[in-house]
């Protein structure tokens, strides 16, 4: 009976949703925007890309990398040269992120 509910678990959180909305409500323009398995020591690719994500602006993305990993560290860095770095945020329980001041 333990391993079926472990078992259980482990696939609802495989079937999690992953897309968080990432928020801005900073009062300055977000530059870049990364989002790494936590305990990776690796940012991978800025999820930007050349876009910038102006002040109460949101964009939707899909933070599922294909481990079933549930928790990502989130790293934004704004056009001021700024940056702000969240960890752990469990995105198979949020669907909302929002930077603020």
């Amino acid at each position: 009976m333990a391993g079926f509910l472990a078992m259980s678990a482990f696939s609802a959180a495989n079937a999690a949703n992953r897309h968080v909305d990432i928020v801005n409500d900073t009062g300055m323009t977000m530059a870049e925007f990364y989002a790494s398995a936590t305990g990776t020591d690796d940012w991978e690719e800025d999820i930007l890309g050349s876009d910038t994500l102006a002040n109460g602006e949101v964009f939707d993305i899909d933070i599922d990398d294909g481990s079933g990993a549930c928790k990502f560290d989130f790293k934004a860095i704004f056009t001021d040269g700024s940056s702000h770095v969240r960890r752990a945020v469990n995105v198979c329980s949020i669907s909302t992120f929002t930077y603020q001041r």
